[in-house]
């Protein structure tokens, strides 16, 4: 081989490892009593809501379960008595929020953990809610399954409004940080920006998913949805503009780095997570190892993500080699 095609084939190798995208295994997992349905970040703590009728608090500095609050069980459509699936939770100053199903008629429970275990809505109340998120200690943000955003007074325990909006059936809802603002997705994969205060649309998102936007995320003005459609969208809040990334499958969760700099789909029918360059689009990163559909990540800062799919095994990753 003459030394001209030699300098050619380094010069191809060294070119294709700059241009490879790294493939990624988690570096630990977390198991989890029961499926996970919904995760938050508070500080270090993990707080992980379960179908098996509890959330488990998890802190990922020691690498131990500190908490578990448990919830009555319900009745099936049987009579009898199973755990109920907790779908929504969070924590602020201590207090604890836990959604679940009340195994009657589709209506949701509402408990407050403080201390001692409050409930705040009951199936009599006949609320048919998917998500819920603390705005102060005070008020609640409740996503109903008819597209309703509703802000919950817990002194008084009325809303303060309930604003229908959209006629498609709601999928998620996404706060920004200082939690002035929320956005809202629906199966029409219009995206609608509320503000929290009021309730009143501020932007309607379009033209990037044409269906149902499965899961959203909100950072330093940009938004990401992950679609139904195949299209992992991003938009900028302030302009509205916004362009999508086309994946392989349905995409059935999404994420952004705190910075917004880094945006995570699931974008294949292997549960494998792409993490990509949000101004450039280009793919940073894939992650491999997921047993099975993906429900919900979280970065913990621009290079740990925490990922939860419909098993019990929650998976830790590290973006750096």
């Amino acid at each position: 081989m003459s030394f001209e095609i030699k300098k050619l084939l380094i010069l191809i190798l060294f070119t294709l490892r700059i241009w490879a995208v790294p493939t990624i295994t988690p570096i630990s997992t977390i198991e989890i009593n029961g499926t996970v349905k919904d995760m938050v970040l508070s500080g270090d703590n993990l707080v992980v809501a379960t179908d098996s009728g509890h959330i488990e608090v998890y802190d990922t500095i020691k690498k131990e379960k500190i908490k578990q609050i448990n919830i009555p069980n319900v009745k099936d459509f049987m009579g009898d008595e199973i755990p109920a699936r907790v779908m929504s939770t969070d924590t602020i100053d201590g207090k604890y929020l836990l959604l679940s199903d009340s195994g009657k008629g589709g209506y949701s429970n509402l408990f407050i953990y403080d201390n001692n275990l409050t409930q705040i809505l009951s199936p009599n109340d006949k609320e048919a809610i998917i998500k819920a998120r603390f705005i102060d200690i005070n008020h609640i943000l409740l996503g109903y399954l008819s597209n309703e955003v509703a802000l919950l007074d817990l002194t008084t325990k009325k809303e303060l409004y309930r604003v229908q909006l959209s006629e498609s059936k709601f999928s998620d809802f996404a706060l920004n940080e200082d939690k002035s603002q929320v956005v809202f997705s629906c199966e029409s994969g219009v995206l609608n920006l509320v503000d929290v205060q009021t309730g009143k649309i501020i932007k309607k998102l379009k033209g990037q998913n044409v269906d149902n936007v499965y899961r959203v995320d909100f950072k330093k003005d940009t938004i990401s949805g992950a679609g139904q459609d195949r299209r992992g969208s991003i938009y900028n809040a302030i302009s509205g503009k916004g362009s999508y990334i086309a994946g392989d499958f349905l995409i059935y969760s999404t994420v952004l780095s705190p910075s917004a700099k880094k945006v995570a789909f699931s974008i294949d029918e292997k549960n494998n997570i792409s993490i990509y360059n949000t101004s450039t689009k280009a793919k940073i990163a894939l992650l491999k190892g997921q047993k099975s559909t993906l429900n919900v990540m979280i970065f913990k800062d621009e290079n740990r993500l925490f990922s939860a799919s419909d098993d019990s095994t929650i998976m830790v990753w590290n973006l750096k080699p």
